[in-house]
């Protein structure tokens, strides 16, 4: 196959994955990746979190303080969610790994997959496994 496949996050290609049951798609992301082999994710759906579900904040912490045990991720209704956004990362790199992905296209500001000024736990866990990760808006 000339081209791997690409992960994406599956609120960009405009599945109603985002905790409040909407979508971000991106219009010239996916004119971007035309022709390629896209593999929509949502690392929190995969982690067993319900749609549309409370809000979750890393409040100052890191995706990688989170895979390393230093820090939980609670909701907006009190709830550890810790686990379930483990669980989601690991099944995203479970996806990685079984179809050769190389590299991502993850939506900023988000728990699961910011980039930026903070890495969300999905998007730590790739950069530790090699996985070239862009930001998307």
């Amino acid at each position: 196959m000339p081209n791997p496949p690409v992960l994406v996050s599956a609120c960009l290609l405009g599945l109603n994955t985002r905790y409040d049951g909407a979508n971000r798609k991106d219009e010239e992301l996916l004119a971007k990746l035309a022709g390629r082999w896209i593999i929509p994710v949502c690392p929190e759906q995969l982690g067993g979190m319900p749609t549309p579900r409370p809000a979750s904040c890393l409040n100052g912490a890191t995706g990688e303080q989170v895979l390393d045990g230093r820090c939980r991720i609670e909701n907006a209704a009190g709830r550890d969610v810790t686990q379930e956004f483990v669980r989601g990362a690991n099944e995203v790199l479970l996806i990685v790994r079984t179809f050769g992905v190389e590299e991502a296209y993850l939506k900023t500001k988000s728990p699961s997959c910011g980039l930026g000024g903070f890495h969300g736990v999905c998007a730590a866990l790739l950069l530790r496994n090699g996985v070239r990760v862009e930001a998307v808006d």
